[in-house]
């Protein structure tokens, strides 16, 4: 072998080995260089979400919210949402991300979680069983849970393409399932069940009311005369600044979604470090290589699927029990699969961080955004009337901000902007702002020579 080759082979194997220790640049991340990794990111997510804070706040207060109690409510409904949408991405890329399974029934799993634990936690003598929240939650976790390994076992030896299908097919079963004139009311062994049909369903008290009210069940005139001493004292403290107890409940309940949330991000941190997580990403590379070094690959991939449906249950039934005590079938359109898949590509697929980015991103700037500055454009120049046809919008500047900034018009806006977003990300950078970073494929540092060289000599 002439030197030239045997020069470009060691540079290959340098390279491959690199790889192996997981050699970012000029900088090895090992497990120390991953917690660093992973604190800076952190602190990127903190810095980004200060940040957005501050602009919503500035729009807030250029769109006529002048009371503190009014922009605290828009904060509060943009963190909520930006959360609710941080868990389903992140419960996404467990699936997708990690293990390549393309799932587009987001919304059904979501619809599963949140229906199982009204059923069973609603008063027996309305449309429920009567049983206690924590077991309509984990009983709505455990159904989305065993759905998802259900739908998975005939559909997990698909491609990404059929598999998509079958999953949102089966999405779609559920919510005309709900929907259904018989799954509105019927009767087991004498007892009323029911979804509600294409009506709003009630839903069973959310835990903070539990921690803020002595008897949360008796609705919010009456509970709100009988706070516990937490409520008290928290009350109190909005009182001194503002804050109705209706606003402090959902102050709380956005930082419990806020501790959820972490949780979710700190296990799917813990899985993609694991060696589960590292088999799921070998699946995502190379399915045939995986199962020729002796694994399992039928048994991995439905596991993170059952897994992800579980975790996206979870977030529908946290998400739904904050807003007013009802759902409705409508929540659950297939539109909202298609906000969580653009949440993730707009982050990162592969990457928790980036899932957390996108979800922030997303809501912050796609869903909220346009209605900020409708409300600035009203407040501060009013908006001109709309034409009634889209040729006439572009007539002049009054017609174009009258049509597009109109109340039936600005959804309309929104996928306009997210389909140049898309459009864009595609051609310009497919991986999403956190994604294509490099993995660690192993767990200790191969290069380490040291152990083996008294034995060698």
């Amino acid at each position: 072998m002439t030197p030239a080759p045997l020069g470009q082979l060691l540079g290959a194997l340098r390279a491959r080995l690199d790889a192996v220790r997981g050699v970012v640049g000029n900088r090895q991340v090992t497990d120390g260089g991953t917690v660093q990794r992973t604190t800076s990111d952190l602190r990127f997510v903190a810095g980004l979400a200060l940040g957005l804070y501050v602009l919503f706040l500035v729009l807030s207060l250029l769109g006529g919210f002048q009371s503190a109690e009014a922009v605290t409510s828009r904060l509060q409904s943009v963190t909520l949402l930006a959360l609710v949408y941080v868990m389903l991405t992140l419960a996404l890329n467990l699936q997708w991300g990690y293990a390549g399974l393309l799932n587009l029934g987001v919304a059904g799993f979501a619809a599963v979680g949140v229906y199982t634990m009204a059923l069973l936690s609603l008063p027996a003598d309305g449309l429920g069983l009567g049983l206690p929240l924590p077991v309509g939650i984990l009983g709505g976790f455990l159904a989305a849970t065993l759905l998802g390994a259900l739908a998975a076992l005939p559909a997990i030896r698909l491609r990404a393409d059929y598999l998509a299908i079958v999953t949102l097919a089966f999405s779609e079963i559920i919510r005309l399932l709900i929907r259904s004139q018989p799954a509105s009311e019927f009767t087991i062994a004498g007892q009323r069940l029911g979804t509600g049909g294409t009506d709003s369903l009630d839903l069973p008290p959310n835990p903070v009311k539990s921690l803020l009210y002595e008897n949360p069940d008796q609705g919010a005139f009456v509970a709100v005369e009988n706070p516990t001493v937490i409520g008290d004292r928290l009350f109190t403290a909005g009182e001194a600044v503002g804050f109705g107890p209706s606003l402090v409940e959902r102050v709380v309940y956005a930082v419990l979604m806020l501790a959820v949330a972490l949780l979710f991000y700190w296990l799917l941190v813990r899985v993609g470090n694991s060696p589960f997580g590292r088999v799921l990403k070998a699946i995502r590379e190379d399915e045939l290589v995986a199962s020729s070094l002796g694994k399992d690959t039928r048994r991995f991939k439905i596991i993170a699927f059952a897994v992800g449906c579980g975790l996206m249950a979870l977030t529908g039934m946290l998400w739904q029990m904050e807003g007013g005590g009802s759902t409705a079938p409508t929540t659950f359109e297939p539109e909202l699969t298609f906000f969580v898949f653009v949440a993730l590509i707009l982050g990162g697929s592969g990457s928790n961080t980036g899932s957390v980015v996108g979800g922030i991103v997303f809501v912050a700037v796609l869903l909220e955004a346009p209605s900020f500055i409708q409300r600035i454009v009203d407040t501060q120049f009013g908006v001109p009337s709309a034409p009634e046809t889209l040729f006439d919008a572009f007539t002049g500047v009054d017609p174009f901000l009258g049509y597009f900034l109109s109340d039936t018009n600005i959804s309309a806006l929104r996928f306009i902007v997210l389909g140049a977003v898309l459009v864009y990300l595609m051609h310009n950078r497919p991986e999403g702002i956190f994604g294509g970073r490099t993995e660690i494929a192993s767990p200790i540092d191969l290069s380490d020579r040291s152990g083996t060289e008294g034995d060698e000599s």
